[in-house]
């Protein structure tokens, strides 16, 4: 049997990802750009499903915790027409934490950690910020959120978790999987070891 297929939303863009600070699970809000972001991400699937003959409320709607991801889904939600506030929240989907390094740019903890950066540089899945979790941690945490999805789902989450699920789905080898760029903006249609982008 067919595993169901998963839409992915990474949230619209704030602030903090434009200054490339590291936001792990500091609730960042979206800025001007970000929530334009989400309405295109909507009308992106309401065009999508239009096309397929699915109406939109058939599916599950999961989004993680953290307020940047709720903010996209119910923008996304508005403009497909739906009510903004009819979603579960997950959280399995929250992003990775990179405890003590939150708040801070790759090239700040360059200056404040050396060997840190430098052993994330060497192997950044296994790599273990202090207090905060690794890729592979995520990559499980994605597998058994993954395992328990009963039909097809509209998820709105972050970067790390999109990195997760294509190092769990075999999309991306596990190495590899942390350097994939998450674009903003962008549907994510996961159909098992299938990724298509739609923008």
């Amino acid at each position: 049997m067919p595993r169901p297929t998963v839409y992915y939303i990474r949230h619209g863009e704030t602030d903090w990802n434009v200054a490339r600070r590291l936001q792990g699970r500091r609730d960042i809000p979206l800025n001007a750009n970000g929530c334009a972001q989400a309405v295109h991400c909507g009308e992106v699937l309401r065009e999508l499903f239009a096309r397929e003959g699915r109406d939109p409320a058939s599916l599950d709607y999961l989004c993680s915790p953290l307020g940047r991801a709720r903010q996209t889904m119910e923008l996304a939600r508005g403009a497909m027409g739906l009510a903004a506030d009819l979603y579960t929240v997950d959280e399995g989907l929250s992003e990775i934490t990179f405890g003590d390094w939150e708040g801070f740019t790759i090239a700040q903890l360059h200056e404040r950690d050396p060997a840190g950066i430098a052993q994330r540089e060497h192997d950044k899945f296994h790599f273990l910020p202090p207090n905060g979790e690794s890729y592979e941690m995520v990559m499980a945490r994605m597998g058994r959120w993954y395992a328990q999805l009963v039909r097809d789902t509209v998820a709105v989450a972050h970067g790390g978790t999109a990195r997760g699920l294509m190092a769990h789905l075999g999309i991306a080898k596990p190495a590899a999987a942390p350097l994939v760029d998450i674009a903003q903006g962008v549907i994510y249609m996961f159909e098992g070891e299938k990724l298509t982008k739609y923008g």
